[in-house]
């Protein structure tokens, strides 16, 4: 990028003016990281002071048996399958309260397209929770899972969402997005929910008063101006709305050959290389940039590690999700170390010693108890620290 190109950019970060999608492929072209991570750190800095939200929460998958078969998930199981399930609804229960005394705030939960679950299983289970754990939000269903249960139901997303509301949810999840554009999306989804179904669903959610996440699946067969994409159409239904809370860019993951079974699902990997960190870094940076009618961007540590969490911080990220436990999605997938579980006290520690405010929130990002800022690093270098890898 060309020294005036550059200087362009900056005075447009700096004066608040709005970035356009030309101006979003020239970031992705710059190969300046630091000078990215700066204007982001600057944009969420406006935004969030030096805070890091991150919540107690607790992902749940009901079943991992699928209708479809996604290009890139490893998680999917027909039925039949050996280690296909589905979970009766006590066993959810159990699942669920497993972390009670954690004082868990939010139960994450997603699926697949289960071809012979009824569609009333779904609230009669968002029931039992919310009877079993009155003060967890339950954050639950894809807009891809929503448009499954019109399918199965025969009822429309409207009514699907009132009575899934009545029975205790708080908030869609975000997935389904993946990659909008039809050039990309083509080649990588396996179900029928795209942007105008996706969109669709999210803005009946937010007339209804929801608030609810957006994600972005990035590093596989998609180029940078397909992200570009993607956050614009997520930022002009922004503009209509006001309901997303936070943009969540999703690394893809490849599969990995000692599966439990010995197959690998994946059917993008022998032509992916997997976005290194510094891609991860630029895409945060250039996400936050763009995303400017979005008060928070996330870091899904699960999908990224530990350390490039800590980095996405200074690189326009200000949200770390929650304790997790048992991520099955990529954990079925990935072998690169990532822990299933991050007590509060993990959380606490990783964004204390990356040098920001940790902020405990609730779904809605409310907040729920802000801590001590860190001790200053000066101070800490008196003595040895713990290494976060």
């Amino acid at each position: 990028m060309d020294a005036g190109r550059k200087r362009e950019l900056e005075e447009k970060v700096y004066s608040g003016e709005r970035l356009t999608r030309e101006d979003g492929v020239a970031l992705y072209e710059s190969d300046d990281l630091t000078w990215l991570g700066r204007l982001a750190h600057h944009v969420r800095t406006e935004k969030n002071g030096d805070r890091v939200m991150f919540n107690v929460n607790r992902h749940l998958n009901l079943t991992n048996v699928c209708s479809a078969s996604c290009a890139y998930c490893s998680f999917q199981r027909k039925p039949g399958e050996k280690d296909a399930y589905t979970m009766r609804i006590h066993e959810a229960v159990a699942k669920a309260k497993e972390m009670e005394d954690e004082q868990l705030t939010e139960l994450h939960i997603v699926n697949g397209l289960h071809p012979t679950l009824p569609w009333r299983y779904y609230p009669k289970v968002l029931r039992e929770l919310k009877a079993a754990l009155p003060n967890v939000s339950l954050k639950c269903f894809t807009a891809t899972e929503i448009q499954w249960f019109e399918k199965i139901s025969g009822l429309p997303a409207s009514d699907i969402l009132d009575e899934l509301i009545d029975a205790g949810l708080a908030s869609l999840t975000g997935g389904g997005a993946e990659i909008f554009d039809w050039e990309v999306r083509q080649h990588i989804v396996d179900h029928a929910t795209h942007w105008e179904d996706w969109s669709r669903i999210h803005r009946l959610a937010h007339e209804k008063g929801l608030k609810t996440p957006a994600t972005m699946l990035y590093g596989h067969i998609e180029e940078p101006k397909h992200r570009v994409d993607h956050v614009l159409r997520l930022r002009e239904l922004q503009d209509e709305t006001g309901g997303f809370v936070v943009f969540i860019p999703l690394r893809y993951q490849h599969d990995f050959v000692d599966s439990a079974d010995g197959k690998v699902r994946n059917k993008l990997q022998a032509r992916t290389t997997m976005a290194s960190p510094a891609e991860s870094l630029k895409t945060f940076a250039v996400s936050r940039l763009l995303f400017d009618n979005v008060p928070h961007v996330k870091c899904f540590w699960v999908m990224h590690g530990l350390s490039v969490a800590q980095l996405s911080l200074n690189f326009g990220v200000d949200d770390l999700d929650g304790s997790v436990v048992e991520y099955k999605i990529t954990h079925d997938a990935d072998s690169y170390g990532t822990p299933n579980t991050m007590h509060r006290e993990d959380l606490l520690t990783l964004i204390g010693d990356a040098g920001f405010v940790p902020v405990e929130r609730n779904t809605r990002y409310e907040v729920v108890r802000e801590y001590p800022a860190p001790v200053p690093l000066a101070e800490r270098r008196k003595e040895p620290q713990q290494v976060i890898a």
